[in-house]
């Protein structure tokens, strides 16, 4: 992952820790382009197509929410990594944001070596890994397609977010094996991952919901976590 080819989108309204975010960007090579409001983060993002983006969560205009849900909406952002930057630590404010399709976030006041760590670590989920297992895995009629991201449920294709299709993945291609709620984070967002159970359990919900008739194909085991239902011999 060369950083002179990646570029960066800091979306903040508080001139000091945009100022400060882009200085440390800059120096690890990175290309950044700033934003001082959610308005202005949306036309850039459109203008740019950055790799990823650095969201604050409170902004005049348009809040960081907002912009989150308008970008996941958009497939041509598919591959562009969202990080959220939150002043309250508020769970609330952490669950929507994942629920959006945010890949991790970073509670105020942060360390700009936290930001460089998180930014580097969704930048090479987002560029480099896939799941593990075959190219294109099909099981009860669900079909992944793990180069292309695509999911199709008997041949009609769903839109799942980056967290979604890895949880999705990580589930189904293992079927039968139950994954701790921990687990999950560790494999879709990288290990010693701050999320609450909760923000897991949203994302199984907003999968579940996604896969239709399929959705019980997500099973919950009480006390423990989740897992895939397994093929019968």
């Amino acid at each position: 992952m060369d950083p002179s080819k990646i570029k960066i989108l800091i979306a903040e309204d508080e001139e000091d820790i945009r100022e400060l975010i882009h200085f440390n960007l800059f120096k690890e090579k990175f290309k950044v382009e700033t934003a001082a409001n959610g308005a202005e983060a949306l036309a850039k993002a459109k203008e740019i197509k950055p790799h990823l983006i650095l969201l604050d969560i409170m902004m005049p205009e348009m809040d960081g929410l907002e912009v989150c849900r308008l970008v996941r909406e958009d497939a041509s952002f598919n591959d562009t990594g969202i990080v959220m930057l939150t002043a309250k630590g508020d769970e609330e404010d952490i669950v929507k944001g994942l629920e959006l399709g945010a890949d991790d976030y970073i509670v105020k006041p942060f360390s700009p070596k936290i930001v460089i760590a998180r930014v580097n670590a969704v930048l090479r989920r987002r560029i480099k890994e896939e799941p593990d297992g075959e190219p294109v895995f099909e099981i009860f009629g669900i079909k992944i397609d793990t180069p292309r991201r695509k999911v199709f449920i008997d041949d009609k294709e769903i839109t799942l977010t980056f967290t979604e299709f890895q949880i999705l993945a990580l589930l189904s291609m293992k079927a039968g094996w139950v994954f701790t709620r921990s687990q999950i984070v560790d494999t879709v967002r990288g290990d010693n991952h701050a999320v609450t159970d909760r923000s897991v359990d949203v994302q199984i919900v907003g999968l579940r919901k996604k896969l239709g008739d399929k959705g019980d194909l997500i099973e919950t085991v009480r006390g423990v976590g989740y897992r895939f239902k397994e093929l019968e011999d």
